[in-house]
């Protein structure tokens, strides 16, 4: 059987199959990325919920494999060479996953690395802005009385969603027809943006008809309906 016991994440969240892949995440638009893609892979894989509302994220057996304190994390009990190896950082994971089994991204370098672009434009962009913007229109920021950063992130997201517009257009997906990581890197943030955050008609959505007929399409997978509720909330 396969020894986890080197991971302290394992004793706070025990394996009952120990030679699957590990997934610690809770369905949130960064976690629901590996559950989709794990989903989509159709690699044999284990979840558990991390309950972030109770802060289970920042206990030192979860620190001890992220020490950012986010979720997701992952640990593969059949890395390279055949040794476990621990992941945190969601756009890391998605690469490792396409990297060891050949799927979800192009085979051919150029369009490898385009791929690879739009996942760190989903880092780096979508992923801070839109949650700010959920922050300020959906949670405790809503009760500043200064409505300027909602402004600014309200009128960023805009700019990005426009920045998807433009790449979508005449295209199935954000590599033409080949559906990739870059594709399930955004999918749940620009779901939670229009429904979860209640920001569809802040950013003005229905503007952008390409991103709109792309996330219909993208939630239409059956992988990514199921991936959008693993981890199941305990």
């Amino acid at each position: 059987m396969t020894d986890l016991s080197a991971f302290p994440i394992a004793k706070r969240w025990p394996a009952k199959h120990p030679d699957r892949l590990q997934l610690y995440s809770s369905p949130t638009p960064n976690g629901v990325k590996i559950s989709i893609a794990l989903e989509e892979i159709g690699l044999p894989y284990e979840p558990h919920y991390v309950d972030i509302g109770k802060n289970e994220s920042w206990t030192p057996e979860f620190l001890s494999l992220n020490p950012n304190g986010k979720i997701p994390a992952i640990i593969d009990p059949n890395g390279p060479d055949g040794k476990p190896i621990g992941l945190f950082e969601s756009g890391a994971i998605l690469l490792y996953l396409s990297d060891k089994t050949g799927k979800l991204i192009p085979s051919d370098p150029i369009r490898r690395y385009e791929t690879i672009q739009w996942v760190f434009f989903q880092m780096a962009a979508i992923g801070p802005i839109f949650g700010q913007v959920g922050f300020f229109n959906k949670f405790a920021g809503r009760e500043i009385a200064d409505k300027r950063p909602l402004e600014r992130y309200r009128d960023e997201s805009r700019r990005l969603i426009g920045v998807l517009e433009t790449r979508l257009k005449g295209r199935q997906w954000i590599m033409d027809d080949d559906y990739t990581i870059a594709d399930v890197s955004m999918l749940g943030w620009v779901r939670n943006l229009i429904g979860f955050y209640d920001a569809r008609d802040l950013v003005g959505f229905d503007d952008f008809p390409d991103v709109a007929a792309w996330l219909e399409r993208g939630l239409a997978r059956p992988a990514v309906q199921r991936g959008l509720t693993i981890p199941a909330r305990s």
